[in-house]
């Protein structure tokens, strides 16, 4: 179906995610790597979130790629549904059991995490225990959206117009750059606004008010 004596890159981009794992399977780099490029957006939207409440941007966005990598590795298509589906979940494994650990060591922002899932901040975990950092269960996900739906209630009360966009555009993996074309504003502003909101966040989490009022 895939002539690979054509532009390897072009007709890489152009396969489906399963059958890119098929040839990463074999041995294939290119493959791995077109789908490491293909979902790095994927990684950064799952990392950002706890980055805003106490863990560092670097190390969390290298953990999930280390996820997402295993996917990439591990993918079966006959027991799987998507190679999407398995690559989040692997990836958000993979952040929970760092961020466990950090919690124990030395991040006690930590101990209060929060998932904000994106675009609609639905499907969203907040704990108050590092035990419960693990894999969650989905009635714990569905439980804790009514938490997580207060806690963004009330940091978007603190935010200011261009903060709240800002926001938006963040959790759902833009870079600062790209958020920045879209704001029409420079890519420092915007990492500003982004410290500026982490601050927010961690304050509004600090004070325990979870009021949706």
């Amino acid at each position: 179906m895939y002539n690979m004596e054509e532009n390897d890159d072009t007709i890489l981009e152009r396969m489906p995610d399963e059958a890119l794992c098929d040839l990463a399977a074999s041995g294939n780099r290119m493959a791995e790597e077109t789908l490491v490029i293909r979902y790095n957006r994927l990684v950064r939207t799952c990392s950002r979130p706890f980055f805003l409440v106490g863990g560092d941007s670097e190390d969390l966005t290298q953990e999930g790629m280390v996820g997402l990598i295993k996917a990439v590795r591990e993918y079966d298509a006959a027991k799987e549904a998507s190679f999407r589906t398995f690559a989040e979940r692997c990836i958000r494994s993979r952040l929970y059991s760092v961020l466990r650990a950090s919690a124990r060591e030395k991040h006690i922002p930590l101990n209060q995490s929060v998932s904000l899932d994106t675009p609609c901040f639905d499907s969203n975990s907040y704990t108050s225990g590092t035990n419960n950092l693990a894999q969650r269960d989905p009635e714990d996900e569905l439980i804790d959206r009514e938490h997580t739906a207060a806690l963004l209630s009330g940091v978007r009360k603190q935010l200011s117009e261009l903060e709240a966009k800002i926001l938006g555009y963040y959790l759902d993996g833009l870079s600062c750059r790209e958020i920045a074309e879209t704001v029409g504003r420079s890519p420092k502003s915007v990492d500003n606004a982004v410290q500026r909101i982490r601050r927010k966040v961690a304050q509004h989490i600090l004070s325990g008010d979870f009021s949706k009022s």
